[in-house]
Parts: C-alpha cells; structure tokens; sequence
C-alpha cells in the first residue's frame, strides 16, 4: 500500500469512526491501549493518526505522535522492531545535552558476540511503560575531546543493570511520565546496535520526525474532539486539510531544506487552528475538564521553539545557495 492510499485511509477513519473515546487517567492505563493499536500493522503515520483519534486528552496524543514518531525513524535501519508492539523511548539527553560531544554513556564490544552498555541519561519519555529503550552511547575507545562516533542500542526493559530516578511531572502534560535512567553495565546481544551514525541518522532527523507526528496525532485528537462536540464542519475540514499535509510530508526525507521550510508553515497553520479550537471550546462550554486540561498543556507546543527557528532559518540560508 502506497502512503498515500494509507494516509487517506487514516483520515477516513478519523472522519467517520465513533469519537467517544475511553478516558485514560494514567501511563500505565494509555500502554496498553497503545500496543493493541501497534499490534495491528498500521504504519507509522496511520499509526499517529489513529493514536491521536483515540486519545481523551493532549498528552495521549503526545505520547502516541512520539510512538509513531521512533517508528518513522526506524523504519529504514531496523524494521523488524516494528513488528512489534512494543513501546519505545529514546535515551539522548545527558546532564550536559544532547550533542555530540555531550554523550559519555559507552557501548563496549565484548568480543563474545554481545555489547555493554554503560551511562547514565537524565530525560528518557515514557520510561516507566516502555519496552525498549533506544540508547544513544559513544563507541569505547574514543577520546572524550573528539567528536565520538555514535551508535543507538536497543535495550530491552527487562534487562539486568537499568535504575531509574523519578523526576518531577511537569506542569503541562503531567500524565506523560519521564525518568533519568541509569544503565549499569548492561549486556545485550551485538545485533541490539542499530546500523547507521547515533547522531546524524537518528538522534538529529528526530527533531524534525518528532515534530511532524505530534502535530500530526494532535490534530487528529483534535478532529475527534470536533467531530464529538458537534462544532462546524469548516473547522473539521481545515483540522482535516492540515492534518493531510503534515502525513504528506512526513514521507519525505527529514533532512531536506525544503522539509523544513514546509514543515513550518504547517506547524504555523496548526496553531492557528489550535487557537480557533480554544476559542470554539470556550464559547461551547468554559466548564469542561477537557477544555482545562488543554488549556493548561499549551505550553507543550512551545518545546524547542528555538531550535526550530533556527532550523528553518538555516533552511532558506541552504535553499539560497542553490539558486
């Protein structure tokens, strides 16, 4: 099936199936829900859709856009972990960042046809529910002052040697768990080490796939929202336009200039529509829990505004040269 024919499927889903939803308190309640929708083949971007549609409540469809989002990101380098319904998180962030040279965690090669993995990474998403955990570690050997070269690990959950610390639920979102992690010599088998640069393949395109499936599950969550509330269909049409355009773009290829010069006046566009729907749920009903809680999560959509700037900045400075 053509991406496209799957995304106008997704759509035709979130058009025409019942929007009542279950309401999901906790992660340990969402997990599950989520890995019976994996488990059904979808792909990716369906897979955002469907996450999003099915969702109570923003963070949900948070949660499911970043699902979606590792899946993207895999899918060219190890499509055989998307066989499975696991849930995911991705392990970068160290107490110094995310760069390149920030990253002191380790993977070892013990010549035994296994690796360890040591290090410790102070922001992994969705910690507590998640089945895999993709490590981003520096190869042994390498100079802490060089640039190192990068691999992701998959490591297993239920592995021997992880420690987590609880951190602080955030204001926005707070149903969305996040722990530091700690992985203490942890051994798994050498195929775990993903092919392709820690950085340049995964770590640095996730910004922009990230970005993408979330808006892509939020508006979805949002169209479902519409349709239950009986709010005018020129709102739903244009949650619905949007939402096609962003599961267009997320085919192509994250690092393109072009991409991001797209990407951003999607994202633009969503916020306005994200500010129609605010000002349509206060005129519908001010008291509505679900109106408070979207309310009270806006600032997710202000995460890493800076980096998009700049990144979308650097774009046009690229695309000028080719003219």
């Amino acid at each position: 099936m053509s991406d496209q024919s799957d995304l106008m499927d997704a759509l035709r889903f979130a058009l025409s199936s019942r929007a009542d939803v279950d309401a999901l308190e906790t992660a340990e309640d969402w997990a599950p829900e989520w890995r019976a929708q994996a488990a059904e083949g979808l792909s990716p971007v369906a897979l955002a859709v469907s996450g999003g549609f099915l969702s109570d409540r923003l963070a949900w469809a948070f949660a499911g856009g970043y699902q979606a989002a590792l899946r993207r990101l895999l899918t060219p380098f190890r499509p055989q972990l998307l066989e499975n319904e696991w849930t995911m998180a991705l392990c970068a962030t160290e107490s110094s960042g995310n760069r390149p040279r920030d990253i002191r965690t380790q993977v070892t090669d013990n010549g035994d046809g296994t690796v360890t993995v040591s290090g410790e990474k102070s922001w992994t998403t969705l910690g507590p529910v998640a089945d895999v955990f993709l490590v981003v570690a520096r190869i042994n050997g390498h100079e802490p002052e060089a640039r190192p070269a990068l691999k992701v690990v998959a490591v297993p959950a239920s592995s021997e040697g992880i420690y987590f610390s609880e951190k602080t639920p955030l204001e926005f979102v707070p149903e969305v768990p996040h722990q530091a992690a700690a992985f203490d010599n942890v051994r798994v088998p050498r195929e775990a080490v993903l092919p392709g640069d820690g950085y340049s393949d995964y770590v640095k395109p996730f910004r922009t796939v990230e970005d993408t499936f979330i808006a892509i599950a939020t508006h979805a969550y949002l169209l479902r929202e519409a349709r239950y509330r009986g709010w005018p269909d020129p709102l739903i049409e244009a949650l619905a336009a949007n939402l096609f355009s962003l599961g267009s773009l997320a085919s192509v290829d994250a690092g393109s200039p072009a991409t991001h010069v797209a990407l951003a006046g999607l994202l633009g566009q969503g916020q306005a529509l994200y500010g129609r729907v605010t000002d349509q749920w206060r005129g519908s009903d001010n008291g509505d829990p679900a109106l408070r809680r979207w309310l009270r999560d806006q600032p997710l959509f202000q995460i890493a505004s800076k980096p998009r700037e700049l990144r979308v900045q650097r774009a046009w400075e690229q695309l000028a040269t080719l003219s």
